[in-house]
């Protein structure tokens, strides 16, 4: 006669099951791999089978392309205020932005500074996808004409990352005011005879990619970066036709002589280096 089984037995073991950690997996969303995270974090946030590249907060990206210590940071102190009191269903604008920092270690969607990039001093800004979707609000806009302003007075390159959803809803018309203002800063700076490299990441779109981002002497893109100012899924249902495989893709700007090269994270920090030395700054 069969043993009567003990409550709470599995039939293999006595022993509770360990719950796995969060976050030691993820899934490539190009190829569907499940991914160890610490192999992806060593290889820059690529994944080590299709080459695709995760999105990374600012933080992340200055680590990544700066030598190590030697970012001074500049307007840390701005924050943004609230110009529309604006509420999005049960969620104030100015609770949000409080919040943002709390969850991502993140005070604006973009981080501005002096740097360095393999021994060249550089004005490097770089936007945070992980505060707001990246959006361009009145602090962004000030913080990017601060780092040009910057770049104008010590004659140094202007390096700028974009990763955004475009101009911050939130803000309304002072929002979409920060494209003008930061395209008359860049007016600014070639007149100065700066030099402006504009890396596009995925993604770049709305208000910024109408703007700062399509403005560099040199556009680099990462690799299959979703870049364009209305998403492909609006603009099809809008001119109701069928669009190029590829469409809005860095790939096909490329092809299409909007952006100049596409390069991989890992040889950006040598490739603006070159470029840089290339240019005479």
């Amino acid at each position: 006669m069969a043993k009567n089984k003990k409550a709470g037995w599995d039939g293999f073991s006595l022993k509770p099951r360990k719950e796995m950690p969060e976050g030691l997996w993820l899934s490539c969303p190009s190829c569907k791999n499940m991914l160890y995270k610490k192999t992806v974090d060593e290889n820059l946030s690529v994944c080590p089978e299709c080459r695709h590249h995760f999105r990374i907060d600012g933080p992340t990206r200055v680590r990544q392309l700066v030598d190590e210590g030697s970012l001074e940071e500049l307007a840390q102190d701005l924050a943004s205020s609230d110009p529309l009191a604006f509420v999005w269903g049960e969620q104030a604008y100015k609770n949000r932005i409080k919040a943002d920092p709390d969850a991502n270690s993140a005070h604006e969607a973009v981080l501005v500074g002096k740097a360095f990039i393999r021994g060249r001093g550089v004005i490097l800004a770089a936007m945070d996808f992980s505060f707001l979707g990246g959006s361009m609000g009145m602090v962004v806009g000030e913080k990017f004409c601060r780092g040009v302003d910057r770049a104008i007075a010590e004659n140094l390159p202007l390096v700028v990352v974009s990763c955004s959803g475009g101009a911050r809803m939130h803000e309304g018309v002072v929002a979409l005011q920060q494209m003008a203002k930061t395209s008359a800063a860049l007016a600014r700076l070639d007149e100065a005879g700066g030099l402006y490299i504009s890396v596009l990441t995925d993604p770049t779109t709305g208000g910024v990619a109408a703007s700062f981002s399509m403005l560099g002497d040199v556009i680099i893109a990462e690799p299959k970066a979703l870049i364009g100012f209305t998403g492909p899924r609006v603009i099809q249902q809008t001119i109701k036709i069928e669009l190029p495989e590829g469409f809005q893709r860095a790939e096909f700007l490329v092809e299409h002589g909007f952006v100049d090269m596409i390069v991989e994270r890992k040889d950006l920090r040598s490739e603006i280096g070159r470029l840089i030395d290339y240019c005479g700054k």
